[in-house]
Formats: C-alpha cells, structure tokens, sequence
C-alpha cells in the first residue's frame, strides 16, 4: 500500500526506445520489522523511519501497519545503479532497525504471527481507511508487503496502453516472485500467501482493459461510490501512477535475494519495451477471459516456480520453467535494447537453481523444523542481498 512512486521523484518521460535509449525504472520495497528475539513483528516501524529518515529523507516512508517500513528508489536506467541504490537502502534500515532491536525482514507475509493484531500506523489516511474496513485491519493474517516496480512512460495513455498488452505475462512474474509460503506460524501450502490475504482488500486484481477516458470513468466511479477510499486504492496488478508518469507492476512479493529483484525489474522493463513496439504498430492487445487470467494468477500464487502454471494465452496448463522461457524470449528484443539480455539469463539461472524465495524459506525451516531459523535466514539475506 505505497504513498508514492519513485518518492515523488518524477522519471525522464520515455517513448519508445532507439539506438540504445533505456526505459527508466524504480523500486518499491516493502518490510516486515520483527523483534530481534521473537522474531515477531512489532510496531517499531515509524521509530526506523524517523531515524533513517535523516540520512534517506524521503526514500524511506511509513507503511500502513507499523511494523513495516517501506524504501524507494529514485528512477535510473541501469540496473547496477539501481542494485546499488536497493543494496544502500536496506543497510541503512536496516542498521537503524538493529538500534531498536530490530531485524529487517523481506518477505511476502510474516513468518512469525505478532503476539497481538496488528497495529495500524498514525495518519489520517490510515485511520479512515481502518474505520472503512476494520474486519481486514484486525486480523492477524492481514499483514501484507510487497515489490513495486515502476517503467516510465510519456503519460497515462501510454501506461494503460502497455497494462492492457501486459496482463498475460504478470501470472509468470508473480510465480517467480513468490515468498510468502509461510502464514500465522505455519505453511500454508501457497508458495505467495500475500496473494491470498491481499486480495481481501477492494481494488485488488487483475486491471481491465482500459483506454485514459475508460480509466477516469471508473476510477471516478470507484470512488464516488464508497467502494474506494482515493485513486490511491487503486491496486490492480499493474496500474498508471497518479503522481508521476509511469507504469506500476504491483503483482510481486517482496525478495529478500537482489539477484529476483534485479531479474524481476529487467523483464519487466524488457516486456515494456517489446511491447511499445506492438502498440506502436497498433495491435489490439489480448482480450483474455477474465476466469482464465485469475486462474493463472492462482496457480502461480499456488506454486510458484515448482509446478504447473497456467498459460493465458492458450489456456493451457504447462510447467511454470515453460512459462518463463516464453516470457524471456517475449521479452527479448526489449532486453537486447536494453543491453540486458545476458545478464537476465544468468539472473534466472541462479534463481531457478535455488528455486525462488518460497523454496528457500521452505528449505531453511527444513533444517531443524524451526521457524526462527527461517526469520533468520530471511534476515540474513534481506541485509546482504
């Protein structure tokens, strides 16, 4: 539940790209604080912001529970920068997070339940937002965090444009994503947990095929009928931002491992930029059956990288490896734009042998059937990357 993209820091406009130009991008993360002891989380996070605040100023922000923190980064067009910037951001949280005792973690739900319902953090948004929907405020499952990544764009048109043409491929990026197997102290036999307690919110799911004036209807009507707080309720899977010009994909957990944020940030920009080069040329995009697309978004929620998926497109159901190599070669003219093409290869080659964050979660508790060697793990690599 972000408050803004890029930190109201606003991209160079972007169009599509020739000789060698480079979509810009950025990064959302969200975190889970967790005592140090208990592993738990607690409600320190508005005390981590205020202090790392000092030195990050607005790159990092409050979330709506207060045991998360969020941090954001400014909008480049090389992915070493911003591995560099992300790698940045979480040291200085997260040593500001040790001084309240405190582990940053990144993962999708907390593996942990907190000994009480989470605490909802000070603001007049957040407070008439928990008043509207208190049943989904309350519960202790309802702790949610993502990773947000942002393509510029020349405007709104242009976002929607590229929405429409990109919902066949989000079910994929969301099953390479998946870290969140754990929830309330147990497996929940989902590989992405936050899909299923994040799609208890309203505004929650796939976008419909929109054009701009389609977009301002409904989101007006959204809004003038209750159903939304703000535009900023808005959370389809991919959305054009209110404050600056870009494209929101909205469909990841957040990783605790930079080599599935990196890899996750170059495909989706490489979609993009293939992509452009459709609409471009004036193909409509897919007019998918709306059962069909939250199907594949169920499967990959369900599984992640270690099963079947289903593939929008045709329907059929096919191993999840299968999905992914059609994605990258989907992407593949935008990523040799880009200059990204091997370094994305080499990128899901170590994730598919490590198996994606759910697997590793699974994997460390495993060891001794530990939960906090888990928060530990996750821990360990949210502060190294």
């Amino acid at each position: 539940m972000t408050i803004g993209p890029f930190c109201g820091v606003a991209p160079a406009p972007a169009a599509v790209p020739r000789d060698g130009c480079r979509l810009t991008v950025g990064v959302e993360e969200e975190f889970v604080v967790v005592d140090r002891r208990t592993g738990a989380p607690v409600a320190r996070g508005p005390r981590v912001v205020k202090a790392a605040a000092a030195v990050l100023r607005g790159q990092v922000q409050e979330e709506f529970l207060g045991a998360q923190v969020e941090v954001c980064t400014r909008p480049t067009a090389d992915l070493g920068v911003l591995r560099s910037e992300l790698a940045l951001l979480r040291k200085v949280v997260g040593e500001v997070a040790a001084d309240e005792r405190c582990l940053l973690v990144a993962t999708g739900t907390p593996v942990i339940p907190p000994g009480r319902p989470p605490a909802v953090t000070p603001s007049e948004r957040y407070g008439r937002m928990a008043a509207r929907w208190p049943s989904l405020v309350g519960s202790y499952d309802g702790m949610v965090c993502g990773c947000h990544i942002h393509v510029g764009v020349t405007g709104r048109g242009q976002a929607l444009a590229l929405a429409n043409h990109m919902r066949p491929w989000l079910p994929t990026l969301q099953a390479l994503a998946a870290n969140s197997p754990f929830s309330l102290g147990r497996d929940s036999a989902w590989a992405s947990r936050r899909y299923v307690e994040h799609a208890r919110w309203p505004g929650v799911g796939p976008a419909p095929l929109l054009d701009e004036a389609g977009y301002e209807r409904l989101a007006d009507h959204l809004v003038r009928t209750g159903t939304l707080l703000d535009r900023r309720m808005i959370y389809w899977y991919a959305r054009p931002s209110e404050h600056v010009p870009t494209l929101e994909i909205r469909v990841c957990d957040v990783n605790a491992d930079l080599d599935v944020v990196l890899l996750l940030t170059a495909l989706v920009r490489g979609l993009a930029t293939a992509l452009l080069l459709d609409i471009g040329d004036g193909r409509p995009p897919p007019d998918l059956p709306a059962r069909r697309l939250h199907a594949a978004h169920r499967l990959a929620a369900r599984y992640g990288l270690g099963g079947e998926g289903l593939d929008p497109l045709g329907g059929g159901q096919v191993p999840v490896s299968i999905l992914v190599e059609r994605l990258l070669a989907r992407a593949a003219p935008g990523l040799v734009a880009a200059g990204d093409l091997e370094l994305t290869h080499e990128l899901f080659h170590r994730v598919r042998s490590a198996g994606g964050g759910a697997a590793r979660q699974r994997a460390a508790y495993l060891r001794r059937e530990r939960l906090d060697d888990v928060v530990g793990d996750l821990a360990r690599t949210t502060a190294t990357g």
